[in-house]
C-alpha cells in the first residue's frame, strides 16, 4: 500500500467518506459528523441498525503504512493484556488499514465518555494506574519503525522551520537568542536525568485523549506513539497552578503507577524539558500544516504579530521554568 503525499487531504468529500466504510462490507444510513481532528480526518459515519462506526483517514505523507501498523499492533498487544484502550478494527482477514482511493483509513467503535477530572486525586490514581499497566506493555519491545521523541526532532527542527519561515523580522534576533538557551537548557536537563529507558508510549497523553467512562480511563487516538521516557505519558495529568498543587497531583500519578510498573525519579528532570519541546514542536506543528485550509480557518490567531509575542512570553516563563528544581516524589 503506497501513500501519495500529493493527495489534497482537504478534498476528501462527504460520499467519499461513506463510500470508504461501506467498502469494507458496512450500510451506512448516510448520516456523517466530523469530530474535531486536524492531524487527520476523523468521522462518525451511521451505520443501517447499528452503531455508528468511527471512520480516521491518516494524513498523507505524514506515517508509513508499517508506521501505522506499528501503531495498530501495540493497541491489539495492550487489548490482549485488558487494557481500556480503543484499537482500530480488523476485518475477516487480520487487516486494520484500508485503502479507498488514494485514502488510507482504519474504522473503529464508537466509545463514549467525558474527559478526566485532573484536579480529583482518584482519577490521576487511576491514571497513573493504567499507564503503568500500558507502559508494562510499551516496555515489551521497542518501535522499528516509529520515531524515538528527540531535542532535534521536537525542539531544533521545530526552530529552525519557525526561524526560516514564520517569525516576524521584529522578533527574529529575541527568538534566535531566546531558543539557543532553551536547546542548551533542555540538553542540560536530559543530561541530569541520565541515561532514559525508551519504551513504547502513547505520545500525546493529554485529557483529550482519555475518555472517563465506568470509573475507569479509556486511552484513545495512538497516532502519537513513539519511544520516549515514561514521564511523556505523564507530565501532562499535571495541570495545577503552581509547584505545591502539582507536586500533589504528582505524588497521586506515581503512586498509581508503581503499582504495575517502576517509575524512574531521575525522569522527573524531564518535566520542564517535555513541556517545552512540546510548545516548540506545538508551533512548528502548526507552521508545517499551514498550507492545509483547515488550518487558517480553525487558528486564525496563528502567525500574528500578537501570537508570535506571547509565545516568546511563554518560553520564557519557561526558561525560568526550567533553571528550578525539578518536582520531588513525597
Amino acid at each position: 500500500m503506497t501513500d501519495n503525499p500529493a493527495q489534497p487531504f482537504y478534498q476528501l468529500k462527504p460520499d467519499t467518506v461513506i463510500d470508504s466504510v461501506e467498502s469494507l462490507g458496512y450500510l451506512s444510513d448516510g448520516r456523517i459528523l466530523a469530530l474535531n481532528s486536524y492531524e487527520n480526518r476523523v468521522y462518525q459515519v451511521g451505520i443501517e441498525e447499528s452503531t455508528p462506526l468511527i471512520a480516521k483517514f491518516y494524513r498523507p505523507g505524514r506515517w508509513s503504512d508499517e508506521q501505522i501498523l506499528e501503531e495498530h499492533q501495540f493497541c491489539f498487544e495492550m487489548v490482549e493484556q485488558e487494557l481500556p484502550v480503543v484499537p482500530p478494527l480488523r476485518n475477516e482477514a487480520g487487516e486494520s488499514l484500508f485503502r479507498f482511493e488514494d485514502y488510507r483509513f482504519s474504522l473503529y467503535e464508537r466509545r463514549g465518555g467525558r474527559a478526566p477530572e485532573l484536579g480529583d486525586p482518584d482519577h490521576l490514581y487511576r491514571l497513573g494506574q493504567t499507564l503503568g499497566r500500558i507502559h508494562l506493555v510499551g516496555a515489551v519491545k521497542p518501535f522499528i519503525h516509529r520515531p524515538e521523541l528527540s531535542i532535534q526532532s521536537y525542539g531544533i527542527d521545530s526552530i529552525c522551520l519557525i526561524t526560516d519561515r514564520f517569525i516576524p523580522a521584529s522578533l527574529r534576533e529575541a527568538y534566535i537568542s531566546l531558543a539557543d538557551d532553551l536547546i542548551h537548557e533542555i540538553g542540560s536537563a536530559f543530561d541530569r536525568a541520565g541515561s532514559l529507558r525508551m519504551i513504547r508510549a502513547h505520545g500525546d497523553c493529554h485529557g483529550g485523549n482519555i475518555l472517563w467512562r465506568d470509573n475507569t480511563p479509556n486511552f484513545v487516538d495512538f497516532d502519537d506513539a513513539r519511544m520516549a521516557p515514561a514521564i511523556q505519558d505523564l507530565w501532562m495529568l499535571l495541570t495545577g497552578d503552581d509547584r505545591q498543587e502539582q507536586q500533589l497531583q504528582l505524588a497521586e500519578v506515581v503512586e498509581g503507577y508503581n503499582e504495575f510498573a517502576d517509575f524512574d525519579p531521575r525522569e522527573l528532570h524531564l518535566l520542564e524539558a517535555l513541556r517545552t519541546l512540546r510548545m516548540l514542536h506545538y508551533s512548528a506543528w502548526l507552521g508545517r500544516r499551514w498550507e492545509d485550509p483547515a488550518f487558517p480557518h480553525n487558528f486564525p490567531w496563528f502567525n500574528t504579530e500578537r501570537y508570535w509575542g506571547e509565545h516568546l512570553l511563554q518560553l520564557r516563563e519557561q526558561f525560568a521554568k526550567l533553571r528550578e528544581a525539578p518536582l520531588e516524589l513525597l
